[in-house]
């Protein structure tokens, strides 16, 4: 038997609850999640308040939502950059830059090419990543899977790295990353707009070699102070 197609109410209510997630991470990226209430992101949606409640539960369960959808969008796209350079490296494994490369090149590629809602999304990541209300819990909860996949990586290719100098290299990719997509123009007004915070290309460039050298010049100091 043919799959029968969805019914009219399915799509439009899958539209509106798209709709609602759209209204909900715009608002959530320009207010905070406590500067916005359910009344605010249904109005925006034009949608009735009462369809959060029917469709997430409530605010909390909405931004949740929110995080998940593309989340899982942007951590697919990361394994599978990770999986492309490992099936075509050599007996050793990519190199650290290549596996950096590949955790970053889709965060900073969607930033640019993605549109308004992925700049949306990428801003709200700013906020909760600074703030310890969310930054431990929520970022947890969404990012550390894919997190310690790459970590993995960087381990197997450069294996006498030690864990605390692993994940001091995370936390310094993580920070400039926020920095990054925040776009806060601060690195326009410094450099007289020699360089643009909306440079994607730019970073894209520069980026992971930078945490690259970084990453191994922890490793390398850390053998010379155990010879020495």
């Amino acid at each position: 038997m043919a799959d029968t197609p969805p019914s009219r109410p399915s799509r439009r209510g899958e539209r509106t609850r798209e709709s609602l997630l759209d209204a909900a991470e715009k608002l959530f990226a320009e207010m905070s999640f406590h500067g916005v209430t359910v009344r605010a992101i249904a109005k925006e949606a034009g949608a009735d308040p009462a369809l959060v409640a029917y469709y997430f539960g409530g605010k909390r369960e909405l931004f949740d939502a929110v995080l998940e959808r593309r989340g899982a969008v942007l951590n697919r796209y990361r394994i599978a950059e990770l999986e492309e350079i490992e099936a075509h490296a050599g007996p050793e494994g990519p190199s650290p830059e290549e596996i950096i490369t590949a955790f970053t090149h889709p965060l900073l590629e969607l930033s640019a090419t993605g549109g308004d809602g992925w700049k949306s999304y990428f801003s709200l990541i700013g906020q909760i990543t600074n703030t310890p209300e969310w930054g431990g819990e929520v970022m947890s909860k969404y990012f550390d899977p894919i997190a310690n996949r790459f970590l993995e990586a960087l381990r197997k290719r450069v294996p006498e790295v030690t864990k605390e100098d692993l994940y001091w290299t995370y936390h310094f990719l993580s920070g400039a990353l926020v920095l990054t997509y925040a776009e806060t123009g601060r690195i326009d007004r410094l450099s007289g707009g020699v360089c643009r915070s909306t440079d994607i290309a730019s970073i894209q460039e520069r980026l992971p070699g930078f945490i690259t050298a970084g990453f191994l010049n922890m490793v390398e100091r850390r053998k010379a102070k155990e010879q020495s």
